[in-house]
């Protein structure tokens, strides 16, 4: 399944739900499954991370939805052509951190 068909598919499941919770319910609904995922991350089985990674791209894709984002073209014209910063298929941006 690529981005898009996964955008396409959480708008026909769940479209008529998410326009009708908005966009700062939906934003609310994304932290608490972040949340979710530092739990699993911390504590959780292989697969306890995975079904929690999984949410989180569900609501991040509803969220998308809601505001009219197309996911793939968006990851596409910021990352599509490398690195933002540098420009390179490996970062060489020197490190904040």
């Amino acid at each position: 399944m690529t981005f898009a068909d996964f955008q396409a598919l959480i708008e026909k499941m769940y479209s008529h739900k998410d326009r009708a919770r908005g966009t700062p319910i939906t934003f609310m609904w994304l932290c608490e499954e972040f949340g979710e995922l530092a739990t699993a991350l911390r504590e959780g089985s292989d697969a306890d991370k995975a079904e929690e990674f999984a949410d989180v791209l569900a609501w991040l894709a509803t969220l998308a939805n809601v505001n009219g984002v197309d996911l793939t073209a968006a990851l596409t014209a910021k990352y599509g052509a490398g690195c933002p910063g540098c420009g390179r298929w490996v970062c060489t941006c020197e490190s904040k951190q």
